[in-house]
């Protein structure tokens, strides 16, 4: 399987990482590579990469290193997100993935809780309406006048006088 890694090149305490394609089952210290796809200096902080080669064998069906997969991220070669690189101790990740779990606990709480008080709502609605109509025949005619009502948007404020004028009128009949 053919990767994208760094190899490291460059003097004692002078880092320079090329970016190569390279077969995965090769050294990461040297090795023949199939190609090099550019180059990455820590010291001088200057990168280069060969995008469309990159695009080419990633569409092949290459992988990349965790690593080079954050430097293609952020120099917007490839769209994902980030990958987690460096070493957690096994304290440090249970400790991580306990308050993620509880975040996610909270949400689905709150969640459940916005679900049920709206169906709650919605079944004290339907219960008014059941009364409303059960109670008489004279009734029904404002609730249904006052759904309507609500459901039309008055254009201007004398439209709104008017609709507040015709309910009192209609309940003394």
């Amino acid at each position: 399987m053919l990767t994208i890694r760094l190899t490291r090149k460059g003097k004692k305490n002078q880092p320079f990482f090329r970016v190569v394609l390279i077969d995965k089952r090769r050294s990461t210290k040297g090795g023949r590579s199939v190609e090099d796809l550019g180059y990455v200096d820590p010291l001088k902080k200057r990168r280069s990469f060969n995008k469309e080669r990159i695009q080419y064998w990633i569409s092949k069906g290459a992988q990349t290193s965790a690593t080079i997969h954050n430097l293609l991220v952020s120099e917007k070669i490839i769209e994902a997100k980030k990958i987690h690189v460096s070493k957690l101790s096994k304290k440090k990740q249970t400790e991580i993935s306990a308050t993620a779990k509880a975040k996610a606990d909270e949400e689905a709480k709150k969640v459940a809780e916005a679900k049920a008080s709206a169906d709650a709502k919605a079944i004290a609605d339907k219960e008014a309406e059941k009364s409303a109509i059960t109670e008489g025949s004279g009734e029904t005619k404002l609730v249904e006048e006052v759904k309507i009502e609500e459901s039309k948007e008055p254009t201007s404020a004398e439209s709104s006088d008017e609709v507040k004028e015709v309910k009192p009128e209609e309940s003394v009949e």
